[in-house]
């Protein structure tokens, strides 16, 4: 039998383990269900075993002891440090810098790490409608850095996003410090060929690639013209234990894995 390493894994897989890397022990995440839930779980299963989950609900500290369906999901209360109302998640723990980190998502990102999770179009006669912010325009200001996790496709990356639903980099680094958000804004874009990090000026480059695949495969998926920093590293296989605790203990009907 091959060792799980060695098994083909979905482009999901590649992004929650790779997303899950970046997350440390002690940090308090701000996350929403799928993806970035089961990055979190991963991460508190390896190597980071004290990281503390916040849901937009009012759940601090949570422990769901199954793949939570939502994010008012009864399991996620089970084991939880602390159960709040949505207000003082934002006020008292988001807004005061309580929170390390926010996992972001959106059906667009552009050069500046700007998302649009609202509309695909012009705003007043859209091509689709998408689901809004929810908490994401402010998960976006206050956390002291966040993460996003999306499918390298060049719908998704357009130079400028059609609506702007939570803030990056606005229009370049020195906008976001000039207005005084608290958080660093985006430093991380997981997708499914790499990694890109914002340079000094706030535009996201590629900074790491996949095993297999190439800079090219990145640019013909990019809407802008992209830039790579000097020295593109590779990220790190996945291991058989990371795939093992998502397909087997997380997500074992593969809701968010295929």
């Amino acid at each position: 039998m091959k060792p799980l390493s060695e098994l083909n894994y979905s482009p999901a897989e590649l992004m929650i383990i790779n997303a899950s890397r970046l997350l440390r022990d002690g940090d308090v995440v701000f996350v929403g269900v799928g993806q970035p839930n089961l990055a979190c779980n991963l991460a508190k299963r390896t190597h980071a075993p004290n990281l503390v989950m916040i849901y937009e609900a009012g759940v601090i500290g949570a422990e769901p002891g199954r793949l939570p369906l939502s994010i008012g999901d009864p399991t996620l209360v089970s084991g939880a440090l602390s159960v709040v109302s949505m207000y003082d998640i934002f006020t008292n723990y988001l807004q005061r810098g309580n929170v390390d980190v926010g996992f972001m998502g959106g059906a667009q990102i552009d050069k500046y790490g700007n998302i649009n999770a609202t509309v695909i179009g012009d705003y007043a006669h859209p091509k689709v409608r998408l689901p809004g912010s929810g908490g994401s325009q402010e998960i976006a200001a206050w956390a002291s850095r966040c993460y996003i996790m999306a499918p390298h496709q060049k719908r998704r990356f357009p130079q400028k996003v059609d609506f702007m639903t939570s803030a990056g980099f606005l229009n370049g680094r020195k906008e976001r410090t000039d207005i005084e958000m608290r958080g660093e804004g985006i430093l991380a874009v997981v997708t499914d060929i790499g990694i890109l990090e914002p340079d000094k000026s706030g535009e996201m480059i590629l900074t790491q690639l996949h095993p297999g695949k190439t800079y090219q495969d990145a640019k013909d998926n990019t809407g802008w013209k992209l830039k790579s920093s000097e020295k593109v590293s590779s990220t790190n296989q996945l291991t058989d234990k990371e795939l093992d605790i998502l397909r087997r203990e997380l997500d074992p009907t593969g809701t968010y894995l295929n």
